[in-house]
C-alpha cells in the first residue's frame, strides 16, 4: 500500500512539473510574439520612411 502512495505522490508531481513547465513555455512565446509584431511595426514604418524619401529624391531630379 505504501508503494502505491509512493508511485501516486511520484507521478502527480512529474504532472505537475510538467503542466509548469508547458505554461511557461507558452507564457514566453505570448512575449515573443508580441515582441515580434513590435519590430515588424518597426521595420514597416521605416521601410515607408525609406520609399517616401525615395520618391522625394526622384522627384527632384
Amino acid at each position: 500500500m505504501t508503494t502505491v502512495v509512493l508511485l501516486c505522490v511520484v507521478f502527480s508531481a512529474l504532472a505537475g512539473g510538467v503542466l509548469l513547465a508547458y505554461g511557461m513555455c507558452l507564457g514566453m512565446f505570448k512575449l515573443l510574439r508580441i515582441h515580434s509584431m513590435q519590430v515588424a511595426q518597426q521595420r514597416a514604418q521605416q521601410g515607408a520612411a525609406r520609399q517616401e524619401a525615395a520618391q522625394g529624391l526622384v522627384a527632384r531630379a
